[in-house]
């Protein structure tokens, strides 16, 4: 849709829609991958309070959101709101790293998806030659197969709508937990309380969990960018993102407590030290009586956490990219809306052809964005929490539907959360720090993002007035003046 001249999106997506966005963008592929070695460092009761604890730091953060995304409920969302609070440079910088996080995640899951079906067929999946390799790793025949015809169908489903996206959305988180609720419940049927051991392990390895807990809860922060296409009450925004929060910390920690049951400490450590084992696959097979199928089955099942962090990445990635343009930060192209589907139709494809190219670079490269790409979220969570504190001395009189409760203290703990984020990448202080290749990602991203920032000011974008840039980026529902 077109109001004076400003591309605007339909609001489609329901409160289920909503909670099926988040929740499957947050919990993607990791848990079924990751859950035993989370007990191996933490032990059992050490691994929960872990996931316990990075919950309730993502919910100091989360709350900042949940007060700014339906009190400005717009597409953009960091962009948007650090626009309000500090102007026009700190957003242009906010929404360009934003951008890295979302398309260094979404270039990842095309190999993700090679590798899960690599796991899921074996032998029996036919490799079509080796092409070449990168970084140790081998690209081949296959891997770009399945990559780039995988990136191809998630980027015609969102061409095709926002509602298709989240028709897509739904199904696909089902699958997913249904699975993991099988794992579950075969966990405690017919698993042991005797091997819920080690209870604790020691402090190195119940750090080792803390720092690797962040990165299993970023996806909640896609909410915002659909914001302007939710077609419910904007009081709601709010608590669905905390309660989807809750749900992944939950998913977790249930996930933790059937990989606890399911096998005793030599068993499960035999399949986290097994490079070609899937952990939590292998024990559902394990607990079941050893028959492979039902690992099989947990594999597809995880693979729609693939999609679903797929899926939500592109919408994140492309509504970024849409309001970037339609504020006149970026060319115009990538403001137009499909007439028919209501979609940023150029954004979503330029995130298409990322993730399209992405597995011409091999798994291990891809590692290296998808590093990036986690800093690039912390770095957007600062900004959020920032942002949070400004508008309530600058702007207390903001309509806020969602208002929370000490503000002041809830946001400074915020601030406080993304900068503890942050430490986690530098080499002085993480065991598992961004590495230099990483580091020039980041410093490269800036750089270019720099660059199109200059020319953007120095063409016919510079030239549009504060008034203009005001409208623009809030519509006549939001703007100051």
């Amino acid at each position: 849709m077109s109001q004076g001249g400003r591309q605007e999106l339909e609001k489609s997506l329901s409160m289920k829609d909503v909670l099926a966005l988040a929740f499957g963008t947050m919990i993607g592929w990791g848990w079924i991958m990751l859950a035993g070695s989370w007990v191996h460092n933490g032990g059992v009761l050490g691994a929960i309070l872990a996931f316990g604890l990075g919950g309730v730091m993502a919910l100091f953060v989360g709350l900042t959101y949940a007060e700014l995304t339906p009190a400005l409920p717009l597409a953009g969302g960091e962009l948007v709101f650090t626009y309000r609070a500090m102007g026009y440079n700190a957003s242009w910088f906010t929404g360009w790293m934003i951008t890295l996080a979302y398309l260094g995640v979404a270039a990842w899951e095309g190999p993700a998806l090679s590798n899960a079906l690599g796991f899921l067929f074996g032998q029996l999946l036919p490799q079509l030659g080796s092409l070449y390799e990168i970084q140790g790793s081998e690209v081949t025949g296959i891997f770009l197969l399945i990559g780039c015809v995988g990136a191809v169908i998630m980027t015609f489903i969102n061409y095709r709508g926002a509602k298709a996206s989240a028709v897509f959305q739904t199904t696909a988180t089902v699958a997913m937990a249904i699975g993991g609720i099988a794992f579950f419940v075969s966990g405690v049927t017919t698993g042991d309380l005797q091997n819920m051991t080690p209870m604790f392990t020691d402090g190195k390895g119940f750090v080792a969990v803390v720092l690797a807990v962040p990165a299993m809860f970023v996806g909640f922060d896609v909410i915002p960018q659909a914001a302007e296409e939710m077609n419910m009450p904007l009081g709601k925004i709010g608590k669905i993102m905390l309660i989807t929060i809750c749900m992944a910390a939950a998913w977790y920690m249930i996930m933790i407590l059937g990989v606890a049951l399911t096998g005793d400490p030599a068993t499960r450590d035999g399949f986290v030290n097994d490079p070609n084992a899937v952990p939590v696959a292998n024990l559902f097979a394990h607990t079941l009586g050893g028959n492979p199928v039902f690992g099989k089955l947990m594999i597809i099942a995880a693979m729609c956490g693939i999609l679903t962090s797929w899926n939500g990445f592109i919408v994140g990635a492309s509504r970024v990219l849409f309001s970037m343009s339609r504020a006149k930060m970026l060319p115009p192209t990538f403001a137009k809306v499909h007439p028919k589907y209501g979609s940023p139709t150029a954004a979503i494809l330029l995130v298409g052809i990322v993730t399209v190219l992405s597995p011409l670079l091999g798994k291990s490269a891809l590692t290296w964005f998808v590093d990036a790409a986690a800093f690039g979220t912390v770095v957007a969570y600062f900004m959020v929490s920032l942002s949070f504190l400004i508008l309530r001395k600058k702007e207390p009189s903001l309509d806020r539907p969602f208002k929370v409760n000490a503000g002041t203290i809830v946001g400074i703990l915020a601030v406080c959360v993304a900068l503890f984020m942050a430490t986690l990448y530098i080499p002085l202080y993480s065991p598992a720090p961004l590495t230099g290749i990483e580091w020039a990602l980041v410093g490269g991203w800036i750089v270019l993002g720099i660059i199109l920032f200059i020319i953007n000011k120095a063409g016919p974008n510079g030239k549009t007035s504060p008034e203009e840039t005001e409208y623009l980026m809030f519509g006549d529902d939001y703007k100051r003046f």
